[in-house]
């Protein structure tokens, strides 16, 4: 049956492979206290039964589409192009919500229609969905090009709202598989094309980037996922780089050596998770000899991934409880 509702928010969802969490990220959509939303399920061609799941709700609200699978960034611009919000709102199936997550983003972007990417801070949990101590708290105001190429303050694509007017505005008109549609994320990514949105969004946009410090949005840390290969996910930024210097290559110029010494420290922190010391001291280094400054800006969470390099040689749970111990007396997150 058709139907004549226009939500305030679409919630983009991207569904692969994801049986385990999909209920918890649902639930957490439909407890919000913001109720005025769709929840637009991307099917990515998965190959598990999350589908089957989503299909064991009966809300009105919640639409599958299925696609074969294309990748996140494909996954998101289906859902995109398929939404009918003001407002279009990201959530990975993995992830999950604070019950008043639409709530404050829709005070946040309506106090301020040069906003056009709100996001919040975030918590960190383990598979089971418990919190561990640990998040990610950026800075909020006064987002300028170079916090984003640098630090990338949205930190996760479970964090940012987006305002559909700015969408529309960066989206870029495509024929895939016969098909029309707008492309928003760069679908040749399959890694950081989050990072090359939101960089082009401020290298091009007329709208602001702005934050909520308040933790909205519960990101869960795979550590199965963190012994990836690293240096593909370092080319993977860099191709994000290559794109948006076309924008702007004297930005990019400027700024790129303390940008590539802050995602080589990032890549150091996830091979530390992964318990490969050679690599993060390999990528310390790297970092180190891309630019001092990120040393000079931010002393204590360099020297302290420096420190947790060197203590990953110890047991894992010798190693656990000192690393959960320092972060949580530190604020510093897993992040960059």
């Amino acid at each position: 049956m058709k139907t004549t509702f226009k939500p305030i928010f679409s919630v983009v969802i991207p569904v692969y492979n994801v049986a385990e969490y999909i209920k918890k990220c649902l639930d957490s959509v439909l407890a919000q206290t913001f109720s005025s939303f769709e929840i637009v399920c991307v099917n990515d061609g998965s190959p598990d039964n999350s589908v089957e799941l989503i299909q064991q709700y009966s809300d009105p609200r919640i639409r599958i589409i299925n696609q074969k699978n294309k990748g996140l960034a494909a996954a998101r611009n289906t859902g995109i192009n398929a939404s009918r919000g003001i407002f279009v709102a990201l959530l990975d199936s993995d992830d999950f919500w604070a019950p008043t997550k639409l709530s404050k983003h829709f005070r946040h972007l309506q106090s301020d229609p040069q906003i056009g990417i709100s996001y919040s801070a975030s918590h960190f949990v383990d598979g089971k969905g418990q919190r561990l101590g640990i998040g990610q708290f950026p800075k909020t105001k006064n987002i300028g090009a170079k916090d984003i190429f640098c630090r990338n303050p949205i930190g996760n694509g479970s964090a940012p709202v987006l305002r559909k007017s700015m969408l529309n505005e960066l989206a870029v008109p495509a024929v895939i598989d016969g098909e029309y549609r707008l492309q928003y994320f760069d679908e040749n990514m399959r890694q950081s094309e989050d990072v090359e949105f939101w960089l082009r969004a401020s290298l091009k946009g007329q709208l602001k980037i702005e934050g909520i410090p308040e933790a909205l949005t519960y990101y869960r840390v795979n550590m199965s996922g963190l012994s990836a290969n690293l240096d593909q996910q370092y080319e993977s930024w860099l191709y994000s780089v290559k794109q948006n210097r076309k924008i702007s290559p004297e930005f990019v110029d400027r700024w790129f050596p303390l940008a590539s010494a802050y995602q080589k420290r990032y890549l150091a922190r996830r091979a530390i998770q992964s318990r490969n010391t050679l690599k993060a001291f390999q990528l310390l280094w790297e970092s180190f000899r891309q630019s001092k400054d990120v040393l000079l800006e931010e002393p204590k969470r360099t020297l302290l991934t420096l420190a947790a390099a060197s203590l990953s040689i110890l047991p894992n749970q010798i190693y656990d409880a000192i690393e959960r111990f320092a972060m949580q007396k530190s604020s510093v997150a897993l992040g960059k």
